[in-house]
């Protein structure tokens, strides 16, 4: 697979920290990356019905996915194609006019407190997964949109107990709305286009697992027993790697070689679709981690998980790029560790990263450690006094310097990994014999030593741009300029990179056996 001439491909990556609109410019078989914009992203409180909402500034972020765009054809040249990925849940909801119909809720926003067990009063849990094998979390779109609903922001069904089922009156509730994932949103809003890209749309909990659509059995169950009415609301659902369609020169002056159309193609819409895309394995047994604000742990399997026992477990399976599903447990991530430095920095307390890991590193290990997943970590705020709290509440030590603070985070997370990467091959039966790390968490190397030893699996820690190259190589197949199956793909990943593998050391193994059990009792 060579390319005579460059190819340049703008991949437009958002996460719920911050975002970039990248280049990827593919010669011989390897991708060049180069970034004309990065930006920062966070969610905005505002006050609400029963106290402060959180919502995400979307046109911040449309004008700087503009300027990226357009820096990147002044600096790097015409881009031949265009895909864009963000985190997965949250959506935009258009009016008749296209027109977007109010603000854009973001996930850690406590408005769906209470409604994941309204829904199960309904329709039991285990009914839900069998159909869409969704992890719960309260902030799944079903349950956010149960949440909008209520708010007023969709048509209601008549509830079952008014005598029946009718969509709302004209004029007497809000007009028919169009749900668009954010990045459909920003595809919208780029070609005028509506779709839905399958592995977004499968973080919804509407979607039917096996058949890859909208579940039509499960959005009767939710109108005629939650009242929750979603006709026509939901676009149709393309695969990842479907042209969506051209920019729109009068929204933005982006053009391809010679001035032609440049295609914005819907890529593994959801950031950890693009990142496991990237993953550099060669073979099928292999775990993964895409380690940043989250992490998200699991295997890439042919066909979804659905028993009961995966319920329990708490699994998810997201769909992923060309049939494949990410198996995979939604891990804290650093999310607790950005959060601590940031309340630090508030406090007056500047340390850098280096500094910050170097005091981890010389810290003793495993002396504190937390469920990372625990519910109290979710929220934005001060983690290290929640670490205290965690650490009374459960008889264990209290950190005494920032570096043992940290040293908590990773050696956490690294039991995270352990407990998640254990369950996904047995509930799976699938065994892996090497874990690959990818994403900007991989420059913590302790965190990435910390997960060889506590997985006693070699890790294979890179690409640390795994997001935006799996963007690139998803759009640049879709557009036609490259060609191959997802191991193709990956051979280009893997030519286009740094990895660093870490060996686990078995002297480690009996601390994390005996943290697991203090953890866990």
């Amino acid at each position: 697979m060579t390319n005579a001439h460059p190819i340049h491909i703008g991949a437009v990556d958002l996460g719920a920290s911050s975002g970039r609109v990248m280049v990827g410019t593919i010669t011989d078989g390897r991708i060049e990356l180069t970034q004309t914009r990065r930006f920062t992203n966070r969610p905005i409180p505002l006050p609400g019905p029963g106290g402060e909402r959180l919502y995400w500034d979307v046109l911040h972020l449309w004008d700087e996915i503009r300027a990226g765009l357009l820096a990147a054809v002044r600096d790097v040249g015409p881009l031949a194609a265009v895909g864009i990925d963000t985190w997965g849940v949250d959506y935009g909801l258009l009016d008749p006019g296209g027109l977007l119909a109010g603000q854009v809720s973001a996930y850690r926003c406590p408005r769906t407190r209470g409604v994941p067990e309204e829904v199960f009063a309904a329709i039991p849990a285990t009914e839900l997964y069998a159909v869409n094998g969704l992890q719960v979390q309260d902030f799944n779109t079903l349950f956010q949109l149960v949440a909008t609903s209520r708010d007023g922001g969709l048509p209601r069904a008549t509830a079952p107990d008014d005598g029946g089922v009718a969509s709302a009156a004209p004029g007497t509730g809000p007009a028919q709305r169009t749900m668009l994932l954010l990045p459909d949103l920003f595809t919208y809003w780029l070609t005028g286009r509506p779709i839905a890209e399958i592995t977004n749309a499968s973080t919804t909990g509407l979607v039917d697992a096996r058949q890859r659509t909208w579940s039509a059995p499960l959005l009767e169950r939710l109108r005629t027993e939650l009242g929750l009415d979603l006709d026509g609301v939901l676009p149709g659902i393309v695969e990842a790697g479907t042209v969506v369609g051209p920019v729109r020169r009068d929204v933005v002056d982006v053009f391809g070689p010679a001035g032609a159309p440049t295609p914005v193609v819907a890529v593994g819409s959801h950031d950890t679709a693009s990142a496991v895309a990237a993953v550099p394995a060669s073979g099928s047994d292999f775990a993964y981690i895409s380690c940043g604000t989250w992490s998200l742990v699991g295997l890439e399997l042919e066909a979804p998980v659905l028993s009961e026992a995966s319920r329990r477990a708490n699994f998810t399976n997201e769909l992923g790029v060309d049939g494949t599903v990410r198996y995979l447990k939604n891990v804290m991530g650093l999310w607790v560790f950005n959060e601590a430095v940031r309340t630090w920095r508030e406090q007056g307390l500047e340390l850098s990263y280096r500094d910050l890991d170097a005091a981890a590193a010389a810290s003793e290990p495993l002396r504190t450690v937390v469920d990372i997943n625990d519910p109290v970590f979710f929220a934005p705020g001060d983690m290290a006094a929640r670490i205290d709290d965690y650490a009374l509440h459960t008889g264990q030590p209290r950190p005494r310097s920032v570096g043992e603070y940290v040293r908590c985070i990773d050696d956490s997370l690294a039991l995270a990994y352990r407990r998640a990467v254990r369950e996904a091959t047995e509930l799976s039966g699938r065994q892996v014999g090497v874990l690959h790390m990818v994403g900007g968490g991989i420059s913590n190397r302790l965190l990435c030593q910390s997960a060889a030893d506590a997985t006693g699996l070699k890790v294979i820690a890179g690409p640390v741009e795994g997001t935006a190259l799996g963007n690139i190589v998803v759009a640049a197949r879709g557009a036609g300029l490259i060609e191959g199956d997802l191991t193709a793909l990956r051979r280009i990943v893997r030519a286009s990179c740094d990895v660093t593998e870490y060996a686990p050391d078995p002297a480690t193994a009996a601390g994390w056996e005996a943290a697991e059990r203090r953890l866990q009792g």
